[in-house]
């Protein structure tokens, strides 16, 4: 089982931007795909990004062309850069592997004011 530790969030207000991190244990990183899911109060966990152990991106339209997703492997550690920030984007994320796996990190709050 791998853990994740997310770091990165806050409060910024709409137009603005976070970058997130996301530190994972275990020596199987480099060949999990990875990816970024955040839940809204009241709603279900939506998936964000996703990338593959090869770098290759995939994003959910709600976010596309504002939310970079990226990885580097010798640090174990995933990313997620937001720009343009909506107060819909407003959510506890987390980051997991793709598919996910059973346990979850302690997730990280944005929160966008508009």
């Amino acid at each position: 089982q791998v853990q994740f530790v997310e770091s990165g969030g806050g409060l910024v207000q709409a137009g603005g931007s976070l970058r997130l991190s996301c530190v994972a244990s275990g020596r199987t990183f480099i060949f999990n795909a990875m990816a970024w899911y955040r839940q809204a109060p009241g709603k279900q966990r939506e998936l964000v990004a996703r990338i593959s152990s090869s770098g290759a991106t995939n994003y959910a339209y709600s976010v596309k062309g504002r939310f970079t997703i990226s990885r580097d492997n010798a640090k174990n550690t995933v990313y997620l850069q937001m720009n343009s920030l909506k107060p819909e984007d407003t959510a506890a994320y987390y980051c997991n592997t793709y598919p996910s796996q059973r346990d979850w990190g302690q997730g990280i709050q944005v929160t966008v004011s508009s």
